[in-house]
């Protein structure tokens, strides 16, 4: 034991010394203003800190770049552009994207030393760690909440996030979503919403930012004013609402107000065009009408201002990088994330204050925003995570508790016309499992399989994939020929950069024709909205989310080992409504449960 003692000591030992070396043999830059968690010093000031800066300097702290979350060696390409970012471009903080939790937190620890000021990490956590964090909790889509109704499981998932995200050295989540997903062919928001009724989205977006605050993390509501009423992924194009004020007062802006006074700190602005309420077609992340005129002057946010990725087709294409950036400061933004070409967002803004277009005064206004909220998370005593608690935090076996109960709760039967769900239930026999997802799920379906194996079912498992032709669909055809039932699962989901979210046709005819020849149940792990093109399928059950939770509250749904009785959070056109169900909690005949 003593001899591992020791050894354990020299490798953190040996490890310091190729830290101390890599910092040795490159440039450094001026040293960075650190203090202790045992400093007696008062803290800055928010206006001593941003007197210390230059009108460089001072541009830099709003930029906030795209970094991996993967490993990179401190030679790597990859990280030297990451710390030329730190060392020569003074960014104020970075957006993390998706790493285990040491890569993420040594990663960040190391470029943390290195800056002068402390940086502000934010990163995309909306249904909890694991959207980002390999290993850490993994819940069911936000959507799942608004199929239990429940404020706690909204608290639960951010509580989720800001343990394990704050563990990893994340101080920013851009969650939650505050849009009314109320356009059914939307496709990228879609079960990133709560649902689609103001009320009960406010709700669960208070009790979201609320998780968040109590645990130290910072709350985003987005898209602002509303991202949910589209047809057009923003990240390929300009989508266009053509609603008026008095529309988003009544509608959209109804979860952002509830989020604000349940005290979130950053607001994110939507590329969205609203030519009804700015009169021009400008989006909204470039519209003084709506950042200035409809945020700051009627909500009375007085928080941070973060637009959505500048990177983003919507803005890029239209204005060039860094004029988007330029544009987006003149509207009222604070942070300008993922600009396209750091260094020219930033030479573009320099450029724009000596030319006037905006003044020292409204730098200094956004900089003192983003320089008091990392005094108050308390960065400038401690901006660095220590690695050995990871283990201890992140994945725990309390939050993957919570994801599987809620994951189970939210199961939604929204259609069983013949009682095939029921009938199911209590019952093992042989079934063909045919499932469908993108390029990124390789997995969709298998943890389902794997517990109705164990739990007595014979199961002949068979994969779709977006690019699958005539043989794979004639092999897809041959395993349901074999077998007396069939289950269907879909793992559609709203995906960055496809502009569109719906089932091949391929596939949707096959789900068709085999459900009118033998018992067939159509689960979806994503999108709602299947039913649109599988308009006669008998059964239909929802379970929002491919993670593992999810797959395992849907093996236990037709197991019959957990009730279900989730409800519908958005209309399924044509006929069902928000807050529909079938609720069945035994083996007694489902009780439908019609819209409240």
């Amino acid at each position: 034991m003593m001899r591992a003692h020791k050894l354990l000591v020299l490798s953190l030992l040996l490890g310091c010394a190729g830290h101390t070396a890599h910092t040795a043999i490159r440039p450094t830059g001026p040293a960075p203003v650190v203090t202790t968690a045992n400093a007696t010093t008062a803290p800055p000031s928010p206006d001593s800190l941003l007197a210390s800066l230059t009108p460089r300097e001072k541009i830099g702290q709003l930029i906030v770049p795209w970094l991996a979350g993967s490993f990179a060696a401190f030679d790597d390409s990859s990280f030297q552009v990451a710390e030329r970012w730190v060392d020569s471009l003074r960014v104020g903080g970075l957006i993390i994207s998706v790493g285990s939790p040491f890569d993420i937190a040594a990663k960040l620890n190391a470029l943390q030393e290195r800056a002068r000021l402390p940086l502000l990490v934010s990163a995309d956590l909306e249904w909890g760690p694991g959207m980002r964090i390999v290993g850490a909790t993994a819940f069911p889509q936000i959507m799942a909440v608004g199929a239990t109704g429940e404020p706690n499981d909204a608290e639960t998932i951010a509580t989720a996030a800001a343990v394990e995200g704050r563990a990893v050295g994340i101080h920013v989540n851009f969650a939650p979503d505050a849009d009314l997903n109320n356009n059914p062919l939307n496709p990228i928001i879609n079960t990133r919403s709560f649902g689609e009724d103001p009320g009960a989205v406010a709700r669960l977006v208070q009790a979201y930012v609320q998780g968040l605050r109590a645990h130290g993390m910072l709350a985003t509501l987005k898209h602002f004013p509303g991202h949910g009423d589209t047809q057009t992924d923003s990240h390929l194009g300009l989508p266009v609402i053509v609603a008026d004020y008095r529309r988003l007062d009544t509608l959209e802006l109804v979860p952002f107000r509830a989020g604000i006074a349940a005290g979130a700190d950053v607001v994110m602005s939507a590329h969205i065009a609203f030519p009804a309420v700015t009169g021009s077609d400008d989006p909204a992340t470039l519209s003084a009408a709506v950042l200035t005129g409809v945020l700051r002057d009627s909500l009375h946010f007085g928080g941070l201002v973060v637009t959505d990725a500048l990177t983003m087709g919507a803005i890029v294409a239209k204005y060039g990088a860094g004029e988007a950036t330029v544009r987006a400061f003149l509207a009222g933004s604070d942070l300008l994330l993922m600009p396209a070409d750091p260094d020219s967002a930033l030479n573009a803004m320099a450029a724009a204050l000596e030319q006037g277009r905006y003044s020292a005064a409204r730098l200094d206004a956004s900089v003192r925003r983003v320089l008091a909220i990392k005094l108050r998370l308390g960065l400038f005593a401690r901006r660095t995570v220590p690695l050995d608690s990871l283990m201890a935090i992140v994945g725990t076996r309390r939050f993957q508790d919570a994801a599987d109960d809620i994951a189970a709760r939210s199961v939604t039967l929204a259609r069983d016309t013949t009682g095939i769900v029921r009938a199911w239930r209590g019952r093992r026999g042989r079934l063909a499992l045919i499932a469908y997802a993108d390029e990124q799920n390789g997995g969709i379906g298998q943890r389902f399989a794997e517990i109705l194996r164990q739990n007595g079912d014979s199961v002949d498992y068979f994969r779709l994939w977006p690019m699958s032709g005539t043989p794979s669909y004639d092999s897809a055809r041959t395993v349901i020929a074999r077998n007396p039932n069939v289950v269907f699962a879909s793992g559609v989901r709203p995906i960055s950069w496809r502009g569109n979210i719906a089932l091949p046709d391929s596939l949707a005819q096959l789900i068709m024709v085999t459900d009118s020849l033998k018992p067939a149940v159509l689960i979806s792990f994503g999108s709602p909205y299947l039913l649109n093109q599988t308009p006669t399928v008998k059964s239909y059950l929802l379970v929002w989310s491919g993670v593992r939770a999810s797959e395992r509250a849907a093996a236990r749904a037709l197991l019959g080992l957990s009730p279900i009785t989730g409800h519908l959070p958005i209309r399924i056109p044509p006929g069902y409504s928000v807050g529909f169900g079938i609720m069945v909690r035994d083996s007694s005949p489902p009780t439908p449960v019609s819209a409240r």
